[in-house]
């Protein structure tokens, strides 16, 4: 009688959005009307709980956790938020009561694109985990009006086009248009002594732009807890310049509200030309402003002095993006609160932790010294205040070591001077993490030793992890289901509960049902794939993923090497017994990586041989589905039999993807690099396939002088390989158009190692298609996998943080 009563209740307020909030009639609606009604219905819940979450904070005095980040790759809201408040059930029967299918109202929602790759979506994970923790705490980011961009193929190659998700508006977000900030840019700084004889700075002339608050709600699982994530959209500090409107020119009065509004109008713009860097330097700092103004006007509300900030602030930066909030806090702390340097510097290194996302040292973000002058003027001045008394400490340490002191300096003295913000992030801050154990030995043993050596007790490790909310229980609901009718739903959140299915991988009829519920998501996936691609793929064939970001060190070329080399044995006859092969790959690469969007082509052409080859017939096929994001993922991760991990050793921080394949029952080919290895530590050597150098062997290698002709000269396959796909074998119409890619690894380095990689991965597989074959065990290791994958919750990443970094016990609230 309560279930019904609850439908019934939902039934009416839908409608009664339809009908009074869109002013349409409910018989004459189309499916998208629904969608808005369900979503609206649904936040009117959300923000009841979300109203108790805040209050508690401000009852308890909790201390606050701040999670800066310029992504948040949350994709759709409808399906994450059904789960976590436990009314799936009830919402699937009263949309079906007013005559709609809920697979059909989750197709209505847009993915939000607040982000590009792993950054943005381990974000998302983590405010899910915050919120099913109990921790308090706030995701600040950026309301991007556009995403990066909605990727379509065109003859095989990338076409980039408008990502614009907001055409139809976002029922999910509360504009808070009466919650403004202004954002101060250019400008300079007059120097004045007070009466005190205390030298100050007042940051002066500036331009402003308007920072205002948009709020989405993010629930916990089944505990009544909501959590904000508050994202700034830029608004001009006035709609236009009346004077230039009274003059007639009407164009430039409102150049200035066009101009202030871009800040927030596209996620990663171009940064290969300089008005693209400074808008991206503009990000920065507009959301850290924005983000530290809101901060302070909460802490004061129950505070009169900054004594306790650190007991009831702490701040995370997700990557360098963030850094400039460093300089911001000090410029506020000093300039306007009053403070002294020495207790704004303590109170600042106490607020912020770090997490560095990169081992490569190319990626690590550094700004032109001019350009800070420019934007910034107050901020580099504090910046080399900054720089000044570190580099005492370093004089201190290590006393006359003059090349040590260039090497840590924020400041790069190079042609163009340049300031280095992951050395401004570490000398800021009282934590600074990697994301797999891996990763932190590289970071405290080779790219920030130095750093290492003077602050040992700064530097930890956080393992990565996802959310099984999302990443298990929403998105493959039929092996969800099987799990849960067998050990229970304690799984969801208590991810090691999973260990209880390890007696279950030898029970053959529950393998039998394991695969049964592979294959449905396989026909699921096929079925799509035919949808978007007309192209027929065997849902009996392993499904071979590689779903990530296009780039040469994750090494897509790789597997399409191995595509061909399976290509050309099936031809041949030789590869008689191996097992039939779906080969699927998805991704982005960015905009102006050309080597990248190159593979993209190359796989396509491959793709157009392969799949039209009478002599192939249904052995092998090659997919590339187009515009990869976290809806999409949701499809194909499910289906996945192959994980594809295979970066060169030593490149990738730890990787989020390999631990979604890995918890849906994918076995992973990979290398020894970044979370594979924890991966392997917990499923066990025999239930993953490990190929390739280590990271020290891929460091000797270079250092012995890598010859990548060699390995081409040696094996005849290779060398195959790379003829055909150089002298036009796969693109007759333009003989040499991969020429450059077979180049760039046979005469210029092969910067990621992919030949001398290729003969232990091309063995692996062979092994990979052996076992495929006897079904029973490969599903043994499927279910053996899924049990052990308890460590790479989310949960468990935010737990470690709380404890170790922010000073926050944390402990699963549960609904009564």
């Amino acid at each position: 009688m309560e279930d019904t009563k609850r439908i019934e209740k939902l039934e009416s307020t839908v409608k009664n959005y339809i009908e009074h909030h869109l002013g349409k009639d409910c018989e004459r609606s189309h499916i998208f009307d629904f969608y808005v009604g369900l979503a609206y219905a649904i936040r009117d819940r959300l923000i009841e709980e979300w109203l108790a979450t805040q209050r508690s904070y401000y009852k308890t005095k909790a201390k606050r956790v701040y999670y800066l980040s310029l992504e948040f790759l949350v994709g759709r809201t409808l399906g994450n938020s059904m789960v976590n408040l436990g009314i799936e059930n009830e919402c699937t029967q009263a949309m079906e009561t007013l005559g709609c299918k809920m697979e059909d109202i989750r197709e209505q929602e847009w993915d939000a694109g607040l982000g590009n790759g792993g950054l943005g979506r381990l974000a998302a994970c983590f405010l899910d985990s915050f919120a099913t923790l109990g921790i308090p705490a706030y995701g600040y980011g950026i309301r991007y009006e556009y995403g990066l961009f909605y990727q379509k193929i065109k003859d095989g190659y990338q076409v980039e086009t408008p990502d614009n998700w907001l055409r139809y508006g976002n029922p999910w977000e509360i504009a808070r248009h009466g919650h403004f900030f202004s954002v101060r840019f250019h400008g300079r700084v007059d120097q004045h002594t007070d009466s005190n004889g205390i030298l100050r700075n007042e940051w002066v002339d500036t331009e402003e732009v308007m920072a205002m608050a948009c709020d989405t709600p993010i629930p916990g699982y089944r505990n009544d807890n909501v959590i904000n994530m508050r994202l700034w959209t830029a608004k001009s500090s006035r709609d236009f310049d009346l004077h230039f409107f009274n003059g007639g020119n009407y164009i430039n009065a409102v150049e200035n509200k066009a101009k202030s509004e871009s800040i927030s109008k596209v996620l990663y713009p171009a940064d290969h030309i300089m008005e693209g860097r400074l808008l991206r330097l503009k990000q920065q700092y507009f959301f850290v402003s924005a983000t530290f103004q809101d901060i302070i006007r909460r802490y004061k509300k129950d505070e009169l002095c900054f004594d306790n900030f650190t007991k009831r602030v702490a701040v995370q930066l997700n990557d360098t993006h963030p850094s400039i909030a460093i300089p911001e806090l000090m410029r506020i702390l000093v300039d306007i609160e009053g403070l002294s340097w020495e207790d704004a510097w303590d109170i600042t290194v106490g607020t912020f932790g770090y997490t560095n996302h990169t081992v490569m040292p190319e990626a690590l973000e550094k700004w032109p010294v001019s350009m800070f002058e420019n934007l910034l003027p107050r901020h580099l001045l504090i910046i080399y205040e900054i720089n000044r008394r570190f580099l005492e400490e370093i004089n201190w340490h290590f006393p006359g070591d003059a090349e040590k002191r260039n090497r840590m300096s924020l400041i790069e003295e190079a042609d163009e001077k340049m300031i280095r913000m992951a050395h401004l992030a570490i000398v800021g801050s009282h934590s600074v993490n990697g994301v797999s154990k891996l990763h932190t030995e590289i970071l405290r043993d080779q790219l920030f030793k130095d750093f290492y050596d003077m602050y040992p007790e700064r530097f930890n490790n956080k393992t990565n992890g996802i959310t099984p909310r999302r990443w298990l229980r929403k998105a493959n609901p039929l092996l969800s289901e099987l799990i849960t009718e067998h050990i229970g739903d304690r799984w969801i959140s208590d991810l090691d509960d999973l260990k209880k299915l390890v007696p279950l991988s030898e029970d053959r009829e529950f393998r039998e049902r394991w695969m049964d519920v592979k294959t449905e998501n396989k026909k699921r996936l096929a079925e799509y794939i035919f949808k978007k691609d007309r192209i027929k793929v065997d849902a009996g064939s392993m499904f071979d993923v590689q779903v990530k970001r296009i780039h040469e060190y994750k090494r897509q070329l790789l597997n399409v090497l191995h595509a061909v080399t399976l290509y050309n044995r099936i031809r041949r006859g030789k590869d008689e017994n191996a097992a039939p092969r779906t080969v699927i790959f998805s991704g982005k690469a960015a905009p102006s990586y050309w080597m990248a969007k190159l593979v993209i082509k190359l796989v396509h052409s491959v793709a157009n041989v392969v799949n039209h080859s009478k002599e192939v017939g249904g052995k092998l096929k090659v997919v590339f589905l187009s515009n990869y994001n976290v809806s999409l993922a949701e499809r194909i991760i499910p289906a996945a039999d192959l994980s594809e991990q295979i970066s060169t050793a030593g490149t990738e921080a730890s990787g989020t993807g390999n631990m979604k394949l890995s918890l849906n029952g994918a076995l992973t080919i990979g290398t020894l690099d970044g979370a594979n290895i924890e991966i392997m530590e917990e499923v066990g050597r025999d239930n993953i396939f490990i190929f390739g150098m280590t990271p020290e062997e891929v460091t000797g290698l270079k250092n012995s002088g890598y010859d990548p002709y060699s390995y081409y000269e040696k094996n005849s396959e290779l060398k195959e390989v790379l003829d055909m796909i150089g002298n036009g074998y796969f693109s007759p119409e333009n003989t040499g158009l991969f020429k450059p890619v077979v180049d760039s690894i046979l005469y210029q380095g092969d910067t990621y190692m992919v030949l001398a990689d290729y003969e232990s991965y091309v063995e692996c597989q062979e092994r990979v298609g052996r076992l495929y074959n006897d079904k029973y065990e490969w599903a043994r290791k499927s279910i053996l996998n899924v049990a052990n994958m308890g460590r790479f919750s989310s949960d468990r990443t935010i737990k470690e943080y709380a404890k170790e970094i922010w000073g926050i016990d944390t402990e699963i609230k549960k609904s009564l």
